[in-house]
């Protein structure tokens, strides 16, 4: 089983690093490579979940790898537990049915996928990201957790600035990376604390560190979670993120990336109860987030942004559960609002490569247009708005009832978010049913040239996704006779789940009305905005980041650069002076050894081997110093 987890994680990521590498010259496979590896990845899945899900007995899968050995928790370790066995399979899934999407958009179109250019690429990325993804949900300690949240914060922001030839996607890129790298810095500030405190780096562990050090790795934990998963202050980043492809947002934000925000604090939820303060704090985080953005949500008239609100919206009710303790319920809602809101990506994807716009008033009609595909979307709208039985009435529900046993306000809070949940639905399936109008096509092709043509590969994964969002609530609802697939879920009342369903009926009926037949558009300048929160992280966050970065490069250009050419330019002209230096030394030399030279071929004349010559030349030496000694004195 420990070998099956290890080619979970390292298939993905060997196979994606081979498209990035290969590049251009892997183009044409990149599709179906992409596709059989996430086809593994679901296989493998599911022997490795289903065991644990089912709670049948057998060894839980692990991987210890050495990584720090002298730090405690320190390794690079894996684990495949009850809660991670639930949630394995549903990003396996999604991601296969949003990779087949993409591969059939783009034999649809003819084009490639993303930016039309860079298909290895783009598949590289999406299975980089995976195994990022996957080794998120896996580690058990924070250096391998870590490791996991760096590559998947740096393979979305390569994914959503994809497009790297148009700037304002990848200032968009830049503006979500910058936001989301400022709150990981929390989970190092954990890391820290549990040094400092002599404990472990182990997640399990945390809840034993002194008091003073637990409280400063909770709040570090709960920066990182909040801001990944797109949470008040940092939900506006999610807005940015849309300018990615379609099917990047569909697996980036729905079962991925802000998913893992919401997981990490279920996941550490025993170190949030240790503290005292944090389960409040992360429960009317979550609550007002939930209740904020569904006010964004249903004053937007572009589809992704709507969708993109209401995925921060249906995070606080996650967020939520981490705070209440109600792990079961948040897990369901995660899986849940996964698949849900996967298929309402996608088909707003199939929307804007037909019709060539994602704005609200431009899409009235396309459920009459392409029916299977508006079915499948509208089941999944309905199951957003919280509409019974569909799934996320049940794990809304769940939530909602662990918050009244917590906090009556609360409670109150997160059912006017799920209310305002069924409004933003109802306000986008209005519009899809409605006969479209004879000046339609001056809506079209805005955003891009559109193909006016949803291909069946295209459609099928929506249906697939679908039935999911439809079916995802036996998790948390007992049907008769069987047990919960969740055990531990709060398990909402049969008075509140009537309640629930009651409000999400009247609230989609009076929205659909007013936004169908009275054209009520929903509008308001500050939700329009986002709050505001986007231009406030701009003047306080991003700007000043930016800044700093294109000053740091300045420096670097201007300081670091030029002394270093500085250096090497006085080093090639001291070179090239000891080089002349050591020529004329050189010619010195030469002019010696010749001197030499010559002086020793005269030297040998004298040397005949005749005696008389000796005794002459003795005789003349002799007279020489006899003459020498007479003028001298």
């Amino acid at each position: 089983m420990s070998a099956l987890l290890l080619l979970l994680i390292g298939l993905p990521a060997v196979a994606g690093a081979l498209l990035c590498v290969v590049g251009h010259r892997a183009d044409r496979v990149a599709g179906a490579v992409s596709v059989s590896v996430a086809v593994v990845v679901l296989v493998l899945s599911v022997p490795l979940s289903i065991p644990l899900s089912v709670g049948a007995p057998g060894t839980t899968p692990t991987v210890a790898l050495p990584l720090l050995p002298t730090v405690a928790g320190g390794r690079f370790a894996l684990v495949v537990d009850p809660l991670t066995a639930v949630i394995l399979p549903v990003v396996a899934a999604v991601t296969l049915l949003v990779l087949a999407f993409a591969v059939a958009e783009n034999a649809r179109s003819g084009k490639d996928t993303g930016d039309h250019t860079d298909p290895a690429r783009f598949h590289g990325l999406m299975l980089l990201f995976l195994a990022a993804v996957l080794t998120t949900l896996t580690a058990t300690n924070l250096v391998t957790l870590l490791l996991a949240w760096e590559v998947m914060g740096a393979a979305s922001w390569a994914l959503i600035g994809f497009s790297w030839r148009e700037t304002d996607r990848v200032s968009a890129g830049l503006t979500a990376f910058v936001t989301t790298r400022t709150a990981d810095l929390g989970l190092y500030l954990a890391a820290g604390a549990a040094l400092a405190g002599g404990g472990s780096l182990t997640l399990a562990d945390l809840p034993g560190l002194p008091a003073g050090w637990r409280d400063l790795a909770a709040a570090g934990i709960l920066v990182a979670a909040l801001g990944k998963a797109a949470q008040l202050p940092f939900s506006f980043w999610l807005a940015r993120a849309m300018a990615g492809p379609s099917t990047v947002s569909a697996l980036l934000h729905s079962a991925a990336m802000v998913a893992m925000g919401g997981y990490l604090l279920l996941r550490v939820q025993p170190l949030l109860a240790a503290t005292g303060w944090a389960p409040a704090t992360t429960a009317w985080a979550g609550a007002l987030t939930a209740l904020l953005l569904g006010v964004v949500a249903l004053a937007q008239e572009d589809l992704k942004l709507l969708l993109a609100a209401s995925t921060a919206a249906q995070l606080g009710f996650i967020v939520l559960a981490a705070g209440v303790g109600d792990v079961a319920g948040g897990t369901a809602h995660l899986m849940a609002h996964a698949l849900t809101k996967s298929g309402l990506f996608l088909a707003a994807g199939a929307w804007l490569a037909a019709l060539g716009t994602k704005r609200l008033t431009a899409l009235v009609g396309a459920g009459r247009r392409w029916p299977v595909l508006g079915v499948a979307a509208t089941v999944a709208a309905l199951a957003l708005a919280g509409v019974a039985p569909l799934s996320l009435w049940a794990t809304k529900d769940d939530v909602l009832a662990a918050a009244a046993r917590v906090s009556t306000p609360l409670y109150v809070t997160g059912l006017v978010a799920a209310a305002l949940s069924a409004a933003y639905a109802g306000k986008a399936v209005a519009l899809l049913w409605l006969p479209q109008p004879a000046d339609a096509e001056a809506g079209f092709d805005t955003e891009e040239e559109g193909t006016r043509r949803v291909s069946a590969g295209q459609q099928v994964p929506v249906v697939l996704l679908a039935v999911g969002a439809a079916f995802a609530g036996l998790l948390v609802v007992r049907p008769i006779g069987l047990p919960s697939l969740l055990p531990g879920s709060a398990g909402a009342e049969a008075a509140e789940l009537v309640l629930s369903a009651v409000i999400a009926v009247v609230v989609l009926v009076l929205v659909v009305v007013a936004r169908g037949r009275y054209r009520v558009t929903f509008r308001l300048p500050l939700a329009d905005g986002w709050l505001g929160l986007e231009r406030a992280a701009d003047v306080v966050l991003v700007r000043p980041v930016l800044a700093l970065a294109r000053g740091l490069a300045a420096f670097d250009d201007r300081v670091l650069d030029r002394a270093v050419d500085r250096a090497a330019t006085v080093a090639l002209e001291s070179a090239g002076s000891s080089g002349r230096v050591d020529a004329r030394v050189d010619a010195a030399v030469g002019g010696v050894a010749a001197g030499v030279r010559r002086t020793a071929r005269r030297a040998r004349r004298p040397q005949t081997g005749l005696i008389h010559q000796y005794y002459a030349q003795a005789a003349v030496a002799l007279i020489v110093v006899v003459l020498v000694l007479i003028f001298w004195r």
